[in-house]
């Protein structure tokens, strides 16, 4: 893993008729026939800014008429030597690239490259792989050929003509955000690295206010945009183009499934296996980030019998023993899952080792945590995966595996039930909830009911709309899922924001937002194609996945401390092959009088989601085929246990360090500043956050500001007015 800067001459500045002679006092021209100085400065002052993503090198590369920059800090994982530094420059010289991420199934790949095409490889470095591919198939076809995650900007030079090529991973595990600013297209890993380069951050009010940075290509910061997972932006002097190269698929719901379960179940067994073992490969040590859930400890299971029974090494380790992590919540019953991650360990035969996230380790890392995710979140979960990345260098371990991805293919989350229940999964015909169509409807009004008190006891509520999705039409797009209403829980209030913001937004339906981030084609496939639970898992993995979840609870609090994470669960063989699998197997349906021992309902530990929970969410056992393919390598407890969300609390004393911290943070001075929000409402949030009868949803609104104010200051945002337009 890595961290890029670039930057392009627009086509658009020219074919728009303005002046490219001077952006920032960087020339366009060659100095004495070598790149700018000036430029070459600025991007070295852009790169150091990323020096966290990659503390192990970094280089520039200009080409002569410095209208393409590329700069590189390098995380070494794979090729340790200097041949594996970047910026990458083809076999021909006329390619040059930069790549941030993970190749894998490399070493078949260079095979293939260099025996069958002639490829003459300069390094041992996976990344090589972009330009060698690139070069043999071209855009965009050599896409399908990139299994990993990866972000990456290359530069081709061949035939006297400039073209650039920017992608990005297939769920946007890597980061890559892009601006336009006088005459020059910028693009990074993180937006602080447009600072050096002339950038004036801005806030982007409407895409704040209507939750539209969490849905779409926007971010908090105007006029900078996210390139969306699975896209590629083509740059030519004839224009900018952006498109999609891949998209998750599902089956037609009214097609009969003719496989057994058995099958269904080794197929998924296979292919998680084989993507854990392709990401074992490094040229360093790999360890393991280890919770009290069936994916991470399935992950560390499959890991020990690979090199235990098949001599599989992991990493540059020749020692079975594996190397686990895991965060330790001291005194927060319901929490804390450590006890549960250290049975694992032991019965797995495995090193544990653990960080105590404190109150104090969370006021002290706050305000990192917000710096480096470059937006807010709506609970201290990023901030304990901040205070956890620690660990892995500490012990010398680079890379690490984890469990993200797991839930979002195999239905693990509690709003899921929901949709399951919207339709038959005809699919299944034998399924209990397909024979008796009464009480599928009868526990889908009750599972839905139920799961909106649940939001509602955590503090979160819909926003932009009501929660009583009968009244917007719109929902007809997608099949009138909730779903939209779902993505919107975690929102800010629009009580939180100025009078003058509120009027901006005043009548504005945000459902309305999450149902144009999809496109016409993907619509169409939810009103009459897919079923609902396909539905929701597509609305939700395209959305909070791919812009919140894999970046503050994965890239960005990793590569804070220079730790790369590699994504099992989202490998895309993996995934084509689970998002066919019919839903009812997804999430199975025990019914009471059956459960017995033998369901995850009422076992053990449940944790805090689940204590007020009514029956009919507890009925249903999620990610029930990945339960069983991966059965042979967790323990009873785990095989048997409800999901448990990574949570961290969120009721802290009144004096404690976080009202301390957020209240020397969240001054009128510094609320007010931001010229965005309702400082009143700030201030009534303080007094109602902690203590005993703390309000989650009072001490939601301090985190979203309190990461407002964080970035307003380290960036140097300029206060918003009622005056601009977004």
């Amino acid at each position: 893993m890595c961290g890029i800067t670039a930057f392009v001459k627009d086509p658009r500045s020219s074919i728009n008729g303005h002046v490219n002679g001077h952006v920032n006092g960087m020339t366009n021209g060659p100095t004495n026939g070598h790149p700018d100085a000036s430029l070459a400065n600025k991007l070295e002052a852009s790169i150091a800014i990323l020096n966290h993503r990659g503390p192990d090198d970094a280089g520039i590369w200009i080409n002569q008429d410095s209208s393409v920059g590329l700069a590189h800090c390098r995380l070494s994982i794979n090729d340790l030597s200097p041949s594996g530094r970047q910026p990458l420059t083809s076999d021909d010289g006329e390619i040059h690239a930069v790549v941030n991420g993970e190749i894998y199934d490399h070493d078949r790949l260079r095979t293939v490259c260099s025996q069958e095409h002639g490829y003459r490889f300069s390094s041992e470095s996976d990344s090589e792989l972009v330009l060698a591919l690139y070069k043999i198939h071209g855009a965009p076809r050599f896409f399908r050929l990139l299994r990993g995650e990866f972000s990456f900007v290359l530069c081709d030079e061949r035939n006297g003509r400039r073209r650039v090529i920017v992608g990005r991973d297939r769920y946007g595990i890597k980061p890559m955000v892009w601006t336009s600013i006088e005459g020059k297209i910028l693009l990074s890993s993180e937006a602080k690295a447009f600072l050096p380069l002339g950038w004036k951050p801005e806030w982007d009010i409407e895409a704040i206010a209507t939750s539209g940075w969490q849905l779409d290509t926007r971010t908090l910061f105007k006029g900078v945009h996210k390139l969306l997972p699975a896209h590629w932006l083509d740059i030519t002097e004839d224009g900018f183009q952006i498109h999609r190269y891949w998209d998750a698929e599902y089956e037609d719901k009214r097609k009969l499934e003719t496989r057994s379960l058995d099958e269904m179940v080794q197929g998924v067994r296979e292919k998680l296996i084989e993507s854990i073992r392709l990401r074992l490969r490094a040229d360093v040590p790999v360890g393991i980030y280890l919770s009290g859930g069936i994916d991470s400890s399935a992950v560390a299971g499959i890991v020990t019998q690979l090199a235990r029974e098949n001599n599989v090494k992991i990493g540059n380790e020749t020692s079975t023993k594996v190397s686990c992590f895991s965060v330790e919540f001291p005194n927060s019953s319901g929490f804390d899952e450590s006890s549960i991650a250290e049975r694992t360990a032991e019965w797995l035969g495995v090193d544990l080792v653990k960080r105590q996230v404190n109150e104090d380790t969370l006021a002290r890392d706050f305000a990192d945590t917000a710096y480096h995710c470059e937006h807010h979140h709506f609970d201290l979960n990023c901030v304990a995966k901040f205070a956890l990345s620690t660990l892995p260098r500490e012990h010398g371990v680079k890379v690490i595996l984890t469990g993200e991805g797991a839930d979002e293919h195999f239905a693990g989350y509690p709003y899921f039930p929901v949709e399951l229940l919207r339709e038959t999964d005809h699919a299944q015909p034998d399924a209990p909830l397909s024979r008796d169509e009464e009480l599928r409807a009868a526990l889908h009004r009750s599972v839905d009911k139920d799961m909106r008190q649940v939001f509602r006891n955590l503090g979160a509520a819909g926003e932009g709309g009501t929660d009583d999705d009968d009244d917007c039409p719109a929902l007809a797009q997608v099949n009138n899922s909730t779903m939209p209403w779902t993505l919107l829980v975690w929102h800010a209030k629009r009580r939180l924001f100025a009078p003058w913001v509120q009027d901006l937004t005043a009548g504005l339906d945000y459902r309305d937002t999450v149902l144009a981030s999809y496109s016409a084609d993907v619509r169409a496939k939810m009103r009459s194609r897919w079923h609902p639970l396909h539905s929701a898992l597509y609305m939700w993995n395209r959305t909070t996945l791919a812009n919140v979840l894999l970046s503050c609870l994965g890239d960005r609090t990793e590569m804070a401390h220079s730790v790369e994470a590699r994504t099992p669960f989202l490998d895309h063989h993996l995934t084509e092959y689970v998002n066919r699998l019919p839903p009812s197997v997804k999430i199975a349906y025990t019914p009471p009088e059956q459960a017995g021992g033998n369901t995850t309902s009422h076992h053990g530990d449940q944790g805090p989601l689940w204590e007020s929970s009514a029956p009919g969410l507890t009925s249903f056992t999620e990610k029930w085929i990945l339960r069983e393919a991966v059965r042979p390598f967790i323990t009873d407890e785990l095989y048997k246990r409800k999901k448990h969300p990574f949570l961290a609390p969120m009721k802290w004393p009144r004096g404690g360090p976080l009202h301390q911290t957020l209240s020397g943070m969240l001054t009128r001075e510094a609320v007010e500043g931001l010229g965005f929000v309702d400082y009143n409402v700030v201030r009534d949030s303080l007094d109602r956050a902690f203590g005993e009868e703390a309000d989650a949803s009072a001490f939601r609104n301090l985190l979203y500001v309190g990461a407002w104010v964080t970035l307003a200051e380290r960036f140097g945002v300029r206060k918003a007015t009622c005056n601009e337009s977004n």
